[in-house]
């Protein structure tokens, strides 16, 4: 297993324990700024392992496979800790995941066809603005003080770049979703 492929398993493994001490950050002091540090370093590693990857020509269809999942898995389980915690709107978290599916799913048919989908600029985008979406609810009010409204705003901006994504995804693939496959 190469350094990408490590880096997309640490942010896996780094998953729970982001999420174990974000849903206990109102109940033990310290807590947010320990699942701020992890989800930031689970953040990075998926800048390091595609950057890494691509520099030294070490591309892998696990990586390939994987590292989106990855992706998915963090932000997926900041969002649905986020509505737990009464934090953030369950539609928002809805509409991100739910095109995280469809677009997980297109990836899974293109595949079958021999077609891998590469991140997009606009998945690019989605995921760094996911990111910083995702900082700000964390870090609001106990680490920093944001006025109110900002990090609802930015889960908001962060849904319609996510959808706006995944219509771009869809709109590219060249892949017949609706043909009878013959048994």
């Amino acid at each position: 297993m190469n350094l990408p492929n490590k880096l997309t398993m640490l942010r896996i493994i780094l998953v729970p324990v982001f999420i174990v001490f974000l849903l206990l950050r109102k109940d033990i002091a310290g807590a947010e700024i320990f699942s701020l540090a992890v989800f930031i370093l689970a953040a990075i590693t998926d800048s390091l392992d595609g950057y890494i990857a691509r520099k030294h020509q070490i591309v892998t269809k696990f990586g390939q496979i994987v590292d989106p999942v990855a992706d998915k898995l963090l932000i997926s389980g900041a969002l649905i800790a986020f509505v737990s915690l009464n934090e953030i709107s369950i539609w928002a978290a809805i509409l991100i995941i739910g095109r995280e599916f469809a677009v997980t799913g297109l990836r899974v048919i293109a595949a079958k066809d021999g077609v891998i989908i590469s991140a997009s600029i606009w998945g690019k985008v989605k995921t760094t603005i996911q990111i910083i979406a995702v900082i700000a609810v964390i870090a609001d009010p106990k680490i920093i003080t944001l006025p109110y409204y900002i990090p609802n705003i930015l889960i908001w901006i962060a849904v319609l770049i996510t959808l706006f994504s995944g219509y771009k995804y869809f709109k590219a693939v060249n892949v017949d979703l609706f043909v009878e496959e013959k048994h």
